[in-house]
């Protein structure tokens, strides 16, 4: 209850900034990003476009992955009204084709630029059942498999970048609470919605790939320790917020529950807060494998603060991602 309250009037916690803190107000005390370029997936609109504007505000450059060039390209008009000297470039990109990924990456390497700042925030909540090209359940394909295979492939570069220029790198992956909705063996459900669509559950499949973001910080945090790396990762949940991500099922009971819930919800300023302040905040260096809410560090569900999991999450991706998989799930039979 007294968590609740904190949340409704907005309380402060330990870093400053609570639930009614906003992306602009958050980065205030942020160091100088005219010497910083970003990567932020779903920029095309609500959380993602307004991390992108707050962060070309404070001197980032930004590179704007994006499945429709269009809509990349009006998100980038506005950045440059308001901020007219922002360096913004528009790259085509579809998370949930591998392919898509491999081909951004290789475009994204030929212009020689650094990399210091990745924000894994694009989201997908696909109501009906759909595969991807490579075989794999919709939603997990872009909301996870996605990001995974982009954030192998760019770490070799945040990595040199890092080391180059002395700047730590950032990894944000944008989650959410919803990850804790998941309970049972991950690999098995999802084995079982790829290949049978009489099992999907468009709210279970969401949450098991938001468990995967959580599960995907933890192992990749070992990693970067292990390595020495100079680049850290972190998890947020941006809070309740109505974006597109509602859009396929507009209408009045859609409506009648947010305006039921209303009170809980956040502004896009303020849910893109979080992001904001764990990619920029000084505060954040060499903080790495945590999860944070309302700007501050929290407890992930006790699935998502698995170790074991997310070793067999890591493990998983890798051969989903692998050329040489069949990209119909039965290599990991021997995961379950």
């Amino acid at each position: 209850m007294l968590e609740t309250v904190k949340y409704l009037i907005g309380s402060a916690g330990p870093s400053g900034f609570g639930s009614k803190s906003t992306a602009e107000i958050v980065t205030e005390q942020s160091p100088d990003l005219r010497s910083v370029t970003a990567i932020i997936t779903g920029a095309t609109s609500g959380i993602g476009a307004e991390t992108a504007r707050v962060l070309a505000k404070r001197g980032a450059k930004l590179i704007l992955p994006a499945r429709s060039l269009k809509a990349a390209e009006e998100t980038k008009a506005r950045i440059i009204s308001e901020s007219p000297g922002a360096e913004v470039i528009v790259m085509a990109l579809d998370l949930s084709s591998l392919s898509s990924v491999r081909k951004f990456v290789t475009e994204f390497e030929s212009l020689k630029f650094p990399l210091n700042l990745l924000i894994n925030n694009a989201g997908k909540f696909a109501h009906q059942h759909a595969i991807s090209e490579d075989g794999i359940e919709m939603t997990f394909a872009t909301n996870h498999l996605g990001h995974f295979l982009l954030t192998k492939l760019l770490l070799k570069k945040m990595i040199e970048t890092a080391k180059e220029t002395g700047i730590q790198g950032r990894i944000v992956n944008v989650s959410s609470s919803i990850h804790g909705w998941f309970s049972g063996d991950s690999i098995q459900y999802l084995r079982l919605i790829t290949k049978d669509k009489s099992q999907y559950d468009a709210t279970r499949a969401y949450a098991l790939s938001k468990l995967a973001n959580v599960l995907h910080t933890k192992e990749l945090a070992q990693i970067l320790k292990k390595m020495g790396a100079n680049v850290t990762v972190n998890c947020v949940h941006p809070g309740i917020v109505r974006t597109r991500l509602t859009r396929e099922r507009e209408g009045l009971l859609t409506d009648l529950v947010f305006f039921l819930t209303s009170k809980l919800l956040k502004t896009i300023p303020q849910a893109a807060a979080t992001t904001c302040y764990v990619a920029t905040h000084p505060r954040l260096t060499n903080v790495s494998g945590k999860y944070f809410a309302d700007c501050n560090e929290v407890s992930s569900s006790k699935l998502g603060s698995n170790l074991t999991e997310a070793a067999r999450i890591w493990s998983a991706s890798e051969i989903m991602i692998s050329k040489n998989s069949n990209a119909h799930l039965d290599p990991l039979e021997t995961l379950l």
